[in-house]
């Protein structure tokens, strides 16, 4: 037996690279007895069938230190959560939404604020403002004229790193860039609507180094949030922190009550606005069919 990675998974057919070279491999049928399937980030234990044609079965999945349902990949260590300034417009929501499932993993994420070219300079610091000042590392590029990529690639180092964000915002062009190399299909921007088409179909893991990986995720418009308790959804914004212990009750919805630590927080200028808002939308909201339905309307504290 030999350890590897799984680097994608295309009609249950795996690519499993092992210190540089890469296999064909399938999954043993007890995987889907237990309802248990390799995916990409995987660190598996392959049986090589025959070395000549570099194909091989899978026969063990190592525990997982994570694993994302949507789009499906295991053992990230880090998240660059791309934002288009234009051409479709910053989705604030979608990247809040982003941050609290990178906290609640436990994987480290970076903000990439793309296309900085077609946005005005005050717009772009006001956003990078609200992130920088809660913490997070926050990197402006533009990825068509290759600017500011040399600054995510120290961040990529010893590292398996998942690039998501809409279609269209630059996810594949950044990948290309880093690569210096057309390694994975941009997306296309319609102009009938200004949202991204989805070009990138599965999740492909690419080997930058030894122990450093990038991964092409498919684009989408919604990020299920479900496993995450609502009663613990505010201890993922991390700003809150400091205030949760000021509320007067200890199950303080932090939108409803009157003697609230975050709410005063709020009004102090302690807490971004736009970051609490973003908080009320994802806490009022109910689980249903296994996806999030908006039933309450934010309250602005």
């Amino acid at each position: 037996m030999q350890k590897g990675i799984v680097l994608s998974n295309i009609s249950n057919l795996y690519k499993v690279e092992i210190e540089g070279k890469t296999y064909d491999c399938n999954a043993r049928g007890r995987f889907k007895s237990n309802d248990v399937s390799p995916v990409a980030g995987d660190l598996v234990d392959i049986e090589i069938t025959d070395e000549e044609k570099m194909v091989g079965v899978i026969t063990k999945i190592h525990t997982r230190k994570n694993y994302l349902k949507r789009p499906k990949m295991a053992n990230l260590t880090q998240i660059i959560l791309v934002i288009s300034m234009k051409l479709p417009n910053p989705d604030l929501e979608l990247l809040d939404k982003q941050l609290v499932y990178a906290e609640f993993l436990g994987i480290k994420p970076i903000i990439c604020l793309n296309k900085v070219d077609l946005e005005e300079d005050e717009k772009i610091e006001k956003i990078s403002s609200i992130y920088k000042n809660i913490g997070y590392e926050v990197i402006k590029t533009n990825a068509k004229e290759k600017v500011g990529v040399n600054k995510l690639k120290p961040f990529l180092k010893n590292n398996i790193t998942a690039f998501s964000g809409n279609s269209g915002v630059g996810k594949s062009t950044l990948i290309n860039d880093i690569f210096e190399r057309n390694i994975s299909e941009e997306g296309l921007i319609s102009n009938k609507n200004k949202r991204g088409k989805n070009t990138t179909t599965q999740v492909n893991l690419y080997k930058i180094e030894e122990n450093s990986y990038i991964a092409d995720t498919p684009g989408f418009s919604t990020f299920d949030i479900y496993e995450i308790p609502k009663e613990d959804l505010a201890h993922f914004f991390i700003e809150f922190g400091p205030y949760l212990n000021d509320c007067e009750y200890g199950d303080c919805s932090h939108i409803k009550e009157e003697n609230c630590g975050i709410k005063k927080a709020l009004e102090k200028g302690k807490i971004s606005r736009q970051r609490y808002e973003n908080y009320c939308k994802m806490k009022t909201k109910e689980v249903e069919n296994g996806s999030f339905n908006i039933n309450i309307k934010c309250k602005k504290g």
